[in-house]
């Protein structure tokens, strides 16, 4: 499973809730018309991003696919048929964003009732640490939180190597060093 991730920031005269409708228009649109390979989105508040300029508010989308073959139909269908219009009109309230692209580590699959997520953990892999040592590291943590850990597809993207969102606070162990985020739920 691939995980396009798109940051995005509202330009400064727009107020927050009718920024945050435009994009629950968008999301609502994709669900109701999805394309091949679509498994959902989620959309959250967040800040604190080093991507985002000057550390403003800023919302982070989730659109989840089955592989990279559903990316090219992902971003035909955002901009065409019965979701042009809803992406319009988000994509005229935003001043700016960013994207990579994400593929789902640990667990092997998702659940089938994922459950909300409180906040994210973006880190690098320690230096001189393996991979195979970070995964026996994180499996636990994983397990314990029912948390989800992410690795960067091909060096996409502005943010670090790594996500794990989790439902709420939890401590990484050193000599990870993450930087933590809370994420406020916008879609569904």
């Amino acid at each position: 499973m691939l995980a396009y991730v798109f940051w995005h920031w509202p330009q400064s005269a727009v107020a927050t809730g009718e920024y945050e409708e435009t994009q629950r228009a968008f999301h609502a649109a994709l669900r109701a018309d999805p394309s091949p390979g679509f498994r959902g989105s989620t959309s959250y508040a967040v800040a604190g991003y080093p991507w985002v300029p000057g550390s403003r508010p800023a919302y982070e989308d989730w659109y989840l696919v089955d592989g990279s073959a559903a990316l090219d139909p992902l971003n035909e269908a955002a901009v065409t048929a019965s979701r042009l219009a809803p992406h319009d009109a988000a994509a005229k309230l935003a001043e700016g964003g960013a994207a990579g692209i994400y593929r789902l580590r640990l667990p092997a699959e998702l659940p089938a009732n994922l459950p909300q997520r409180g906040q994210e953990s973006w880190f690098s892999r320690p230096s001189g640490m393996s991979y195979d040592a970070l995964w026996s590291l994180m499996g636990q943590i994983i397990e314990d939180h029912q948390a989800q850990l992410w690795i960067r597809h091909m060096v996409l993207g502005p943010s670090p190597e790594f996500c794990l969102q989790s439902g709420g606070p939890l401590r990484l162990p050193p000599p990870i060093t993450p930087l933590t985020i809370p994420l406020r739920p916008v879609w569904p």
